[in-house]
């Protein structure tokens, strides 16, 4: 993985998630949000395609930015919207987290 697929996936990840919670709080209401949603994703898949570009398989680099959005997303929501994070949701995420390094070690047999 190159210094460029990873800063592409990095920041694909931060897009994503920057989005995830505008929209969350573009529901409530603030329609100013929507600019952070848009822009968010846009950035998202844009970064995330430099990552793919840089040689990362798309199973694995999808995989990685998928598990750590969702990770990234529920503990935000539980700082910034009081939503529960309960352990058998940290019990999932654990789980996520095992597969992703599955996908990784099988990726490169």
């Amino acid at each position: 993985m190159t210094a460029i697929a990873l800063i592409g996936l990095i920041s694909a990840i931060i897009g994503e998630v920057t989005a995830t919670v505008s929209l969350r709080m573009a529901s409530t209401g603030k329609k100013a949000w929507w600019i952070g949603v848009g822009a968010g994703y846009i950035f998202a898949f844009v970064m995330f395609s430099v990552a793919l570009a840089q040689g990362l398989l798309l199973g694995v680099a999808y995989g990685i930015w998928a598990a750590t959005g969702v990770i990234i997303a529920a503990v935000l929501s539980r700082i910034f919207f009081k939503e529960p994070l309960t352990w058998v949701m940290s019990l999932g995420i654990v789980l996520i987290v095992g597969g992703v390094l599955l996908i990784e070690l099988g990726a490169t047999h």
